[in-house]
């Protein structure tokens, strides 16, 4: 079972709430409007800047998706250093993780679209080109979180105390 977190007003929330069953049903109920709120808001800039990049570097059929790979890559860079900002560098507002995290930066980041351009690929006759893609996104976003957590824990410890 997921830990309890803390959400405004000091109250908790399970981030494993199952709503086939009737005693976590609760969980919606208990009035988080304003989380529910800023993650919306963080969704609408998110994929907004997104959508924006497309159409500033829009990815030509059947060719190497670039666009979708940096922003992902970028998108979890920033989940790495926001997480230790957010968890380690000390008391954040309680609504900074929804509304970047969930929110702006899972709005940014679109795996979904990752999952169709290897599937275009693979089915417009690229499939060495899909299966490049497939891999070499999971590394780079998987090493961006990685390398972008451990430089944050070093800045931190080297700023002002």
């Amino acid at each position: 079972m997921a830990k309890a977190r803390p959400l405004v007003g000091g109250e908790s929330t399970d981030s494993d709430v199952d709503l086939h069953l009737p005693a976590q049903r609760g969980e919606l109920r208990r009035g988080h409007g304003a989380v529910v709120a800023v993650i919306a808001l963080g969704g609408v800039l998110g994929s907004t800047a997104r959508y924006g990049t497309g159409l500033l570097w829009p990815t030509p059929p059947g060719a190497f998706p670039w666009t979708t790979l940096l922003v992902n890559v970028a998108g979890c860079g920033l989940i790495g250093v926001l997480m230790v900002v957010v968890a380690e560098a000390g008391a954040a507002h309680p609504l900074v993780r929804p509304f970047l995290g969930t929110g702006v930066l899972g709005g940014f980041t679109t795996f979904s679209t990752y999952a169709v351009d290897v599937e275009r690929l693979t089915d417009g006759g690229r499939p060495g080109l899909g299966l490049t893609y497939l891999v070499l996104t999971l590394l780079a976003a998987l090493t961006a979180v990685w390398a972008a957590a451990v430089a944050t824990r070093r800045a931190l410890r080297w700023g002002p105390r």
